[in-house]
This record gives structure tokens, C-alpha cells and sequence, in this order.
């Protein structure tokens, strides 16, 4: 009789949550309280894919606490139909009318979705994550919000607490949500997280010089950034549909845009909206 084979060694898969940051809970309201925490082993190292971790260690830094680092994040995401995992308001097996009147549009066959992205504004809003704006997005079917401005680490931890709440949300509308960055191969927009940044130098005087030096900086590790910025964008990088080719670095100086759309950014948290 052949003995019986050598079972595994025993792995310790305890996780310690260390809590970070602590919202109001939108849906049990009260005094429940949502908490966003970040992952340790058991000996107290950070698990892999805890990168708040080392995040923490540059925000706390006296230098760069000291330039208030702003960021603004504009979250794009899709919501898709459950049975199907076919865009919100798109045939089954077919498609829209080409892309151009969906973006910021308005009315039943431009606008699919609203509810839900209504509800997470306002849950948001509830559990105190500095939710700036709301507008629909390219492609129908998509959307996108912005936090912001935060300051340092708080931006991160409110973004992924916006995402938790919008799982939430399209849980309880029987929708599903995806941040895929091309969810629909062919000529449709993808979906980012573009970043808005700017630090104490750069918005003061001559601050302009200090932007050119820090991308000239960003130009040296542009590979580097690419590979931590997610899976799938080389799909969705492609020098198409408003994107720069992934292995290009570039830059250009704005010209400002005045949207309709857009100026809840301007006037969020001012007492104006």
C-alpha cells in the first residue's frame, strides 16, 4: 500500500487590518461608521499589495507634507447590465448610435443610469469623501465623478471608499459596475482615473517653471508609472479616442474649457452648488 502523500505545510493566512480612515456609513446611517483600513501579516509587514503602506511614509515626510500636495481624481467607470455584461441602455447584442451626443447629455436615449450615479453622489456626500462633480461620460453607458481636491494620502483613501459605496449602490440596483479600461473592444472610449495634481510651489507664483521641472521628472520614469498604473491599458492607450499612445511620453499646456457640466468642480464644498 502506497502511503499517503505529504499534505502541504500550513499556511497562515491571517490578515490584520490596521484602520486608517473612518467615513459616516451611508446605508445603515446612525452612528455606523464605514472604516478603511490597510493589510499587515501577522509578524506586522505589510502585505504585497499593501502600497498605502509606503505611501504613508512619503506623505508624512516633512518636506512634502510642507508643499500640501492637491490631487483630483476623475473616477470613470461602466455600468453594465447583470444578465448580459452589456453596457446600460445598449441592446442586447447590438449597439448605440455612434458616440458624440452622450457625453454630459440629457434624456432617455442619451442618458442611462442617472439613478444609481445620483445615489452615489449623494451617499458620498453623506459619509463626508469631498466628491466634487458628476457627469456622463463618452460612451454611453459610462460615467464618471471626481474627488477633490484632497489633500496627500486622504485622496486615496477617499477614492477607494467611493468605490466601495458605488459597488454598494449598483449592488442594491441590480447593476453591475465595472473600472475595466476598455470594457467594449472597437471604436468606444475607454475608462480612466485621470489625476489632477499640483503642490504649494506650483500653485504660487512662477509655478509654472516648478510644473515643467516636475514633468521633466515624470518623463524619466514613464514605463515605471504605466506598469503601477493597472492591467489593461495598453488596451485602452492607444493614441485613439482622446488617449496618448501608451509607450509615448507627451505633454501640452492646457487651454481651460468652461463646461456646464464641469462646474460643480469649481463650486463643491464653496457653498455655491
Amino acid at each position: 500500500m502506497a502511503p499517503a502523500p505529504a499534505k502541504p505545510p500550513a499556511r497562515d493566512s491571517e490578515v490584520i487590518l490596521y484602520p486608517q480612515a473612518i467615513f459616516k456609513d451611508p446605508f445603515r446611517k446612525g452612528n455606523n461608521i464605514l472604516v478603511m483600513c490597510d493589510c499587515y501579516t501577522p509578524a506586522g509587514e505589510p502585505i504585497p499589495t499593501n502600497k498605502r503602506h509606503d505611501a504613508a511614509k512619503i506623505f508624512s515626510n516633512p518636506e512634502v507634507s510642507a508643499e500640501e500636495p492637491w490631487y483630483g481624481i476623475e473616477q470613470e467607470y461602466t455600468l453594465l447590465q447583470k444578465d448580459t455584461n452589456w453596457p446600460l441602455g445598449w441592446p442586447i447584442g447590438g449597439f448605440p448610435g455612434p458616440q458624440g451626443p452622450y457625453y454630459c447629455g440629457i434624456g432617455a436615449d442619451k442618458s442611462f443610469g442617472r439613478d444609481i450615479v445620483d445615489s452615489h453622489y449623494k451617499a458620498c456626500l453623506y459619509a463626508g469623501i469631498n466628491i466634487s462633480g458628476i457627469n456622463g461620460e463618452v460612451m454611453p453607458g459610462q460615467w464618471e465623478y471626481q474627488v477633490g481636491p484632497a489633500v496627500g494620502i486622504s485622496a486615496g483613501d477617499e477614492l477607494w471608499v467611493s468605490r466601495y459605496i458605488l459597488e454598494r449602490i449598483t449592488e442594491i440596483a441590480g447593476v453591475v459596475v465595472t473600472f475595466d479600461p476598455k470594457p467594449i473592444p472597437g471604436d468606444w472610449n475607454g475608462a480612466g482615473a485621470h489625476t489632477n495634481y499640483s503642490t504649494k510651489s506650483m500653485r504660487n507664483d512662477g509655478g509654472f517653471e516648478v510644473i515643467k521641472s516636475a514633468i521633466e521628472k515624470l518623463k524619466l520614469r514613464h514605463k515605471e508609472h504605466i506598469a503601477a498604473y493597472g492591467e489593461g491599458n495598453e488596451r485602452r492607450l492607444t493614441g485613439r479616442h482622446e488617449t496618448a499612445d501608451i509607450n509615448t511620453f507627451s505633454w501640452v499646456r492646457p487651454v481651460h474649457r468652461a463646461l456646464t457640466c464641469e462646474l460643480s468642480s469649481e463650486f463643491s464644498r464653496k457653498g455655491m452648488s
